[in-house]
């Protein structure tokens, strides 16, 4: 019984290391994406825009 205790405490203890680590590891800026910025330029904003406004050019060529 004693060693159920112990076992208890020292996961506790691990849990609470982990969990110091991850906010360590936030704080830190560990997960910050820095790629994702560089590549949104190469990236249309609106698709849905675009597919609208080709629709209209093409019902516009088509009633000249």
């Amino acid at each position: 019984m004693e060693v159920i205790f112990m076992l208890v405490g020292f996961s506790l203890m691990v849990a609470l290391l982990f969990l110091g680590l991850f906010f360590w590891a936030v704080r830190d800026g560990q997960y910050d994406d820095g790629h994702t910025p560089a590549m949104r330029i190469l990236f249309d904003k609106n698709k849905d825009n675009t597919k609208e406004q080709s629709k209209t050019t093409n019902t516009k060529n088509n009633t000249d």
